[in-house]
Order: structure tokens, then C-alpha cells, then sequence
């Protein structure tokens, strides 16, 4: 007897996926008018009958993803007004001022693979704003926008970001919610750097991680376990810094859905194991004009233009009040040990990968600064907005190429430490707001708070448990 199919919602296969993510793609990169956009995809939805629901997506102070299904008609409706209760997103609204909105920013509509989100749905970065109607200055991905756009609108500068996500997979679902000290976390692979076998459980991982990457229109250019156990980085194109961020919101996604999908845990914590690599999230950045990157000078040092060395100089002056930004969890101070390639010294080389930053090699086309010091676990809107402010505005302290090679500032190893600058840093209260350095630096504290103050070599139930990615809302309000 034939199977029965009594539901029709869409199934759209791969290779029509990533035609229509990289158009979509195209159309926010083009910068298309907003109401045009809007009214596109509303007709969209409205032909598409096949579609049920639309995922509406934002991430909160710390960078944790929340999403919220709509039904698609509803959607339609009330897309102007869609409601969510702040006060129960930690860093945002008070309780006596909980109501927040959400708009779909209609630009980053994006298709979904059925086989790992389920079928007919789409997706849609959402916009936050007050009940006053402007946006809501804890939305970090709006700041991001308006620094993105006023560089491009005032001084004709397009951003070019790439970054290099490194993660592990353990076995069991939701291993980190289920993390002790004890037990620790158990490798789906000892295997290593270019070791694994092509149908080992990682490769598989890897495999379907780069297939339903490559849909979602990230271009991808390489993926390959990387050199601790069970460890895995998927490389892909360089694009414009909110692009960027967005991606990697959505690789972070993908390899939780498909980790899950194989009874595996996909783990962005910087340094879940000792004794091995840590992961990072190498942060690639330059900027262009009427297509030149700026940032090459053949005769430069390091052929890098002065424009490209004082985004440099400015970023390690600022190295130490920024570190909690890059670094936002207790757990990636194991990350920056100097046994393992950290790059917790506060200079700028071309060789030693022990610099906060890098220069690659590169030509006309690749020039650029690679920020090495940020944790996978860091708000990727943050951190871009705090690159590209400080780079461009930040205070300078640094003379020349000497001291960028030779200063043995080190960032801090411990969070209490990265907690005391970011709170004393007038450049942070200046770009980010008083208000927004408090908020940021409370919920900070209160993670500290709940885990050992010595880090020591053991990895801490604490550490793990009341980690910000990691989802365990109870815990968190029974502590």
C-alpha cells in the first residue's frame, strides 16, 4: 500500500536553494530599496502556497540566537507589529518596559533546507525596536547596520569581513547541558588536522554541514577537521560586515541542527577540553573603494596601506578594553594559554600567530587584518561594531612598526580582569553607550559569579553550565 501524503509544504532541493539564497544574497549586497524589498517578498508569500511559517530571528546582548515561528498569514498581517516580551531576554528591556518589537528586515530573507529545519519554511533577520518606534539601542545587529551604511553613504567605504569559525563535536545530544567535570565531554573522533577518514562520523558531519551551507549562498571555499580531536572549521567567502555576521549566526545554526540530527552536539565553547587546541574565530577584515581595497600599499609595511596600520594601531590600544567583548565567556581565558598558538599578545606581526593580530600574506585583492583573538562564543555584531568604530575613531597610543612588533602586553587570563577594564574604559562608554557597558558588563559578572574564580586545569561544571550559548533558562533563575 502506497504511503499517504497529505502534507504539501515546500521542499525546495539544494542547488534551487542556493540560486535563490545567492540572489537573495545579491539584493542585500546591492543595497535594493527596503519597500521594494518588502513588498517583493510579501508577494512572494503570498503566491507561495506551499509555505506555512516564516522564522523570525534576532540575538540578544551576548549574541545568543532566538527565534520566533510565525505563522505565515499572520505574518503578513502583523509584520509591522510583531510583539515579544523583552524582559525575558537577558541584557534587554525591564520588566516595566518589556514590550519590544520585531521587523523583518526584508533583505535578509533566506530559503531553508527542509531535511534540517523542516519543510515550508523560510527565514528572516528581524529588526528590534522600542514601543517609542526606534530601534532598540541593545539591538547590536541595527548598530552594526547604521555604522555599516554611514560608511558607505558618507565616506563611500564598503567593509570586507571574513572570519574562520572553529568548533567541536561530541557525542550525545546536548552534551553540554549535561556537562560535569567529572566526566567531561567525549570526543565523536580522535582523529585529527587532515586525518579523518571520508565516512568517519566527523567527515559526515562536515559533509552535510558544507551541503547545506553552500544552499544558504555562503560561497564556501574549504572545510577540514581542524588539528585537535573532533575539531572542524568550514571555510567561505568574504563579504560585507553584516552579511558576515549574519552567516555566521547561521553557521553556528546549521552545525547545532545537524550535529543533532546525527545525535551529536556541536560545541562553539572556546576551550571545552585541556590539554588541546582551543577553538577561535579568526576575524579577516579590510575595507574598499569603488572596488579598491584599501588596505594594500605594495611599498607598505608588510604591504599594508597607512589606513590599513592605523585600523591596527587603534585596535591594540584598545586591545584591553575590548578583550571582554572579544572574549566573552569564562571559558575563553583557557583559550588564550600560550602552550597552544594563543594569541594573547598584544601586538601586530606578520609570522608569530602568539599576535592578537595577524598580517597574511596577500596581494591587491587579499590584503587584509586578521584579528586573532576572538572566541567563537563572541557576539559577532559586537565584535564587528567594535572593530570597525575603534579602527576607524578609536584612540591611538601606538608610534610606529617597533612598537607593534615588540609590545609584551599580554591580554588577561582570567575574566574578572577583562570584566575591571571594559567597565573603566571611556572609549567603550563612548561607542557603546554608558547604559550598553553596564548592562554588557553585569551580565558578564553574573556569569563569573556562578564559577570558580581560579580557572586551575580542570574545566568547571560552572564554566560550562551557565556558559551564555548554552541553553539552560532553569538553571540560570534557580542559581
Amino acid at each position: 500500500m502506497s504511503e499517504i501524503r497529505i502534507k504539501n509544504f515546500k521542499e525546495i532541493p539544494y542547488e534551487e536553494l542556493e540560486e535563490l539564497n545567492l540572489e537573495a544574497k545579491r539584493r542585500m549586497l546591492s543595497r535594493e530599496d527596503p519597500g521594494a524589498l518588502e513588498e517583493h517578498y510579501l508577494r512572494y508569500l503570498t503566491d507561495e502556497r506551499a509555505l506555512k511559517a516564516v522564522t523570525v530571528a534576532f540575538s540578544d546582548l551576548e549574541g545568543r540566537f532566538h527565534m520566533l515561528d510565525y505563522d505565515k498569514k499572520f505574518l503578513m498581517r502583523s509584520h509591522h507589529s510583531l510583539t515579544f516580551d523583552g524582559s525575558s531576554i537577558r541584557g534587554f528591556a525591564a520588566q516595566a518596559e518589556s514590550d519590544l518589537r520585531l521587523r523583518p528586515d526584508w533583505a535578509s530573507f533566506r530559503w531553508l533546507p527542509s531535511d534540517v529545519f523542516g519543510p515550508g519554511k523560510v527565514l528572516v533577520f528581524g529588526q528590534v525596536f522600542g514601543l517609542n518606534d526606534r530601534p532598540y539601542p541593545a539591538d547590536m545587529r541595527n548598530r552594526l547596520r547604521e555604522v555599516n551604511d554611514a560608511l558607505l553613504r558618507e565616506r563611500g567605504l564598503s567593509t570586507n569581513l571574513a572570519v574562520e569559525i572553529e568548533g567541536f563535536l561530541f557525542t550525545g545530544i546536548d552534551a553540554e547541558q549535561r556537562y560535569t567535570s567529572r566526566e567531561g565531554f567525549q570526543f565523536v573522533s580522535e582523529g585529527g588536522y587532515f586525518n579523518s577518514l571520508p565516512m568517519a562520523p566527523l567527515k559526515i558531519f562536515i559533509d552535510r554541514f558544507a551541503e547545506a551551507q553552500r544552499a544558504l549562498g555562503f560561497e564556501n571555499e574549504k572545510d577540514h577537521p581542524e588539528v585537535a580531536p573532533a575539531q572542524f572549521e568550514l571555510n567561505y567567502g568574504h563579504t560585507d560586515a553584516l552579511v558576515a555576521c549574519d552567516q555566521i549566526q547561521l553557521y553556528k545554526l546549521l552545525a547545532r541542527q545537524i550535529a543533532a540530527h546525527m545525535g551529536c552536539t556541536a560545541s562553539f565553547l572556546p576551550k571545552p577540553l585541556t590539554g588541546v587546541n582551543g577553538s577561535g574565530m579568526h576575524v579577516n577584515l579590510s575595507l574598499s573603494q569603488d572596488g579598491r581595497n584599501l588596505f594594500f600599499d605594495s611599498t607598505g609595511q608588510d604591504h599594508l596601506s597607512q589606513l590599513a596600520w592605523g585600523v591596527v594601531d587603534r585596535i591594540l590600544s584598545s586591545a584591553l578594553d575590548l578583550c571582554l567583548v572579544f572574549n566573552s565567556s569564562v571559558n575563553a581565558y583557557r583559550r588564550l594559554d600560550p602552550r597552544f598558538e594563543a594569541p594573547n599578545e598584544i601586538r601586530a606581526s606578520a609570522v608569530d600567530r602568539s599576535a592578537m593580530v595577524r598580517i597574511p600574506a596577500a596581494n591587491e585583492k587579499s590584503a587584509r587584518i586578521e584579528v586573532r583573538s576572538v572566541g567563537p562564543d563572541a557576539n559577532p555584531y559586537l565584535t564587528a561594531l567594535a572593530l570597525l568604530r575603534t579602527g576607524l575613531e578609536g584612540p591611538c597610543c601606538i608610534e610606529g612598526a617597533a612598537d607593534r612588533a615588540s609590545r609584551e602586553r599580554k591580554l588577561p587570563d582570567n575574566i574578572q580582569r577583562a570584566i575591571d577594564l571594559f567597565r573603566q574604559s571611556r572609549w567603550v562608554a563612548e561607542f557603546l553607550g554608558a547604559e550598553h557597558q553596564r548592562r554588557y558588563a553585569e551580565l558578564k559578572q553574573a556569569a563569573a559569579d556562578r564559577c570558580p574564580r581560579n580557572l586551575g586545569g580542570i574545566i568547571k561544571t560552572g564554566e560550562i553550565l551557565f556558559h551564555h550559548e548554552v541553553t539552560n533558562q532553569h538553571l540560570w533563575n534557580a542559581f
